[in-house]
């Protein structure tokens, strides 16, 4: 394991909050760090919005945050069983598990995952969501590992609660609802730009993180002025 790039990602989760921070760009990195360090094949993260619903914020990449979708869809599988709990739920063998979760299991065998883990994104007793890892094969995760991504999961959990004061529950959740809004602008985006461009949603969503971060633009709003046309954005508009 890259020893400097967990380090660095330790700093960049707990300092990531700022007054004008992008959620979505935050979470990604997360996903994007637990499939580079840990030997994850894919990672999603949910959380719960103001009412209490969970939603899809962040996956890396977008077959993974598909089967996530259709776990919330159907109700059922390890992640969502990890938001209910508060507890991580790990799962070595997904083939194994038809019985408890039968159209998940299902669903992640077609989508080529064998197994999971699911990490709650938890501080004491509130539990704001979850960090999920799949990998491809069966078999037991290394526990130094789900060490370290439960480690990462507290640490943006942290990062996410830090900023509220007497009204604490509204300012998150208005956060979270905005990054849920942010988030909508975001998939126009990329279906926009897939289409455009020929390229695949995967593909498209790492041309407008490019262009935000190369601007120093929130991807919300690259996202938004690339819907609209209201401005030019040299290398997405060609």
């Amino acid at each position: 394991m890259n020893q400097q790039l967990l380090a660095k990602t330790f700093v960049e989760l707990a300092d990531n909050l700022v007054a004008d921070f992008d959620l979505i760009d935050f979470l990604r990195l997360l996903t994007d760090r637990c499939v580079g360090m840990l030997g994850a094949d894919a990672a999603g993260v949910l959380l719960a919005d103001r009412d209490g619903e969970l939603r899809v914020m962040a996956a890396s990449d977008e077959q993974v945050r598909l089967l996530e979708l259709f776990q919330l869809q159907s109700d059922e599988g390890p992640c969502l069983e990890c938001c209910r709990t508060g507890t991580p739920v790990i799962v070595t063998d997904l083939t194994r598990e038809i019985g408890r979760w039968p159209r998940f299991a299902t669903a992640a065998h077609r989508s080529g995952f064998g197994a999971v883990q699911a990490l709650p994104m938890r501080l004491r007793d509130e539990v704001v969501g979850a960090l999920n890892l799949f990998r491809a094969a069966p078999g037991p995760f290394d526990p130094a590992g789900t060490l370290i991504a439960q480690a990462l999961a507290d640490v943006a959990t942290i990062s996410l609660l830090q900023q509220r004061s007497t009204h604490r529950s509204t300012i998150l959740n208005e956060q979270l609802q905005t990054a849920l809004n942010s988030r909508v602008l975001i998939e126009q985006a990329k279906g926009k730009l897939a289409e455009r461009r020929g390229i695949d949603m995967e593909q498209a969503f790492t041309a407008l993180r490019a262009h935000a971060r190369s601007h120093n633009r929130r991807l919300s709003d690259v996202a938004r002025a690339f819907i609209d046309d209201s401005e030019p954005l040299p290398g997405l508009d060609a």
